[in-house]
């Protein structure tokens, strides 16, 4: 791999140096005084994070517990619906994407599931949720960030629909968290899920869940997935420990990652992601291009990820010949996931990049078009982006 590989797929995103370093040093045990302290460091570091991820320095706090998972989001997800439901239970489901559609998946293994299903990159309806919401209701589901479309879902509304119900909400952080604004307690969150691989920038195969108090005694760990039992994890984080062998190298780098993101403050953190994410999107307007979803008042791009609509020519298979140039050049972007393949690319602003970098992906992006026949601007792309960034 050449020294000046830029990655800028929407997970797993670079890594520190320190963070590298934390992971390369020598193993413990995973019942030792050292992995005690590690498990503290980064248990402590999320917990700020879930609970000041605000503009504004506040806090969001729902007096919950943060907890570490050996395992990606995907664990976080089930862990979440599985420790909540019966299977008797009717948990609403809102799809606008691949991940909203792997939480409907999921929940459909444990109990009965009502789909408010979109086109993907469609915005929510609302009116749609309320609609499928009851008192029958147990649960309700969403992804805040939809990776897979880069829109931005109205958490906060959808919180409140199921709130007059009654009924405990389960989020899905995984690209927001860490990056963006997300209060816990203001939109009525009962179990929030991020990951280590995206905007927390640590290594992928750990993730996290933020259990609000007054979700715990809704948490019934016998009904879940041995691996997944809730009440066991809880019991296990009161002594700085998981129920199982810990994977002990990435929890390392997450106590790192997350005291690197404490360092620099979530309000600024924000601020940062915030803006880098409207400089490329302006980038590629000002080249040319299309962004991919479709808003309405309650929906806005995301502020961590951005989809782009690839023009005609270069669609389906002829995508590959724009994807091979991106790569000739030393950066690493991501296509459309599912029926979207060949559709569009994604390129993600997660984590601890900088505007170097990130004026370099949209160069490379350009110039990747250029060869390939397309009529962009690059050099209107870049200096757009280059005003909205010195803008900081």
């Amino acid at each position: 791999m050449r020294e000046d590989f830029l990655l800028l797929n929407p997970g797993p995103v670079p890594l520190s140096a320190d963070v590298r370093e934390a992971m390369s040093e020598p193993m413990v045990s995973h019942r030792s005084a050292e992995f005690e302290a590690v498990y503290e460091r980064a248990q402590d570091g999320l917990e700020y994070v879930f609970e000041q991820s605000t503009p504004s320095e506040e806090s969001t706090s729902a007096g919950g517990e943060a907890l570490i998972l050996n395992g990606t989001a995907t664990m976080g997800m089930e862990a979440a619906v599985a420790n909540l439901v019966d299977e008797d239970d009717e948990l609403v489901a809102v799809v606008n994407g691949k991940f909203g559609r792997r939480f409907k998946r999921i929940a459909e293994r444990h109990c009965e599931v009502t789909p408010v299903e979109f086109d993907w990159g469609d915005p929510v309806d609302l009116d749609a949720v309320d609609a499928a919401v009851s008192e029958d209701t147990a649960v309700v589901t969403v992804v805040h960030n939809e990776t897979s479309t880069g829109l931005l879902n109205p958490v906060k509304e959808i919180g409140e629909i199921a709130e007059a119900a009654d009924a405990r909400f389960v989020v899905d952080g995984v690209t927001s968290i860490g990056g963006d604004e997300f209060r816990i307690d203001d939109w009525n969150v009962d179990i929030a899920v991020t990951d280590g691989q995206k905007a927390l920038a640590a290594p992928p195969g750990v993730s996290a869940l933020y259990v609000a108090e007054d979700a715990r005694e809704a948490i019934d760990g016998e009904n879940a997935p041995f691996y997944e039992d809730l009440d066991w994890h809880h019991r296990k984080a009161g002594q700085h420990q998981t129920p199982f062998t810990s994977a002990i190298p990435l929890f390392r780098g997450l106590a790192v990652a997350v005291e690197e993101i404490e360092a620099e403050g979530m309000t600024d953190r924000i601020v940062r992601h915030r803006q880098q994410s409207t400089a490329f999107r302006e980038a590629m307007w000002a080249m040319g291009l299309d962004s991919f979803p479709d808003l309405n008042e309650a929906t806005d791009y995301s502020n961590t990820l951005t989809a782009i609509a690839l023009p005609e020519s270069v669609r389906g298979d002829d995508s590959e010949a724009f994807f091979d140039a991106v790569s000739e050049r030393g950066v690493s972007i991501s296509g459309g996931q599912a029926h979207l393949g060949g559709d569009i690319f994604r390129v993600s602003n997660m984590g601890n990049l900088t505007s170097d970098q990130l004026l370099r992906g949209i160069r490379t992006i350009g110039e990747a078009f250029e060869q390939v026949g397309v009529d962009v601007d690059t050099e209107a792309g870049v200096e757009t982006a280059r005003d909205v960034l010195a803008d900081a």
